[in-house]
């Protein structure tokens, strides 16, 4: 991951994240995401989903990205559910920062800056989570 043309974050295998806060989120459930994404079993044993990042000793690369909280609003995405950037700021801090509370590597973008993202995803696996709240879909 770049930012004006500085490498920010990179991670080898492991998790690519695009982290979106709503309006509705919270402390709480900026926690329990963190905790959820780096115990999440997408990584294959015997070829079964069986491992998580913690297990494989692999990192996570946390990009903030207001964007997937855009909805259709005619031909055009609304960006109102999204939490206004000082509280979406507070809670990819707190996400990034509960993250590193466990023996993954972790890496980050730069909020509210323009990102090159360059990701290589292998296998099956691409996920809408939340930390337990309807993601609007």
């Amino acid at each position: 991951m770049e930012v004006n043309g500085r490498q920010t974050g990179a991670i080898g295998e492991g998790l690519a994240v695009l982290l979106g806060v709503m309006k509705t989120d919270t402390a709480r459930e900026a926690i329990q995401l963190a905790d959820k994404v780096v115990r999440l079993r997408v990584f294959q044993q015997d070829g079964r989903m069986k491992l998580s990042a913690l297990d494989i000793g692999g990192g996570i690369l946390v990009i903030p990205q207001f964007t997937v909280c855009g909805r259709p609003d005619g031909n055009r995405l609304s960006f109102d559910p999204a939490a206004p950037p000082e509280i979406a700021r507070q809670l990819y801090e707190l996400f990034v920062e509960r993250c590193r509370t466990h023996p993954v590597q972790v890496a980050t973008g730069a909020f509210q800056e323009i990102m090159s993202v360059i990701l290589e995803n292998t296998g099956p696996v691409t996920a809408i989570l939340t930390a337990g709240m309807d993601p609007g879909l």
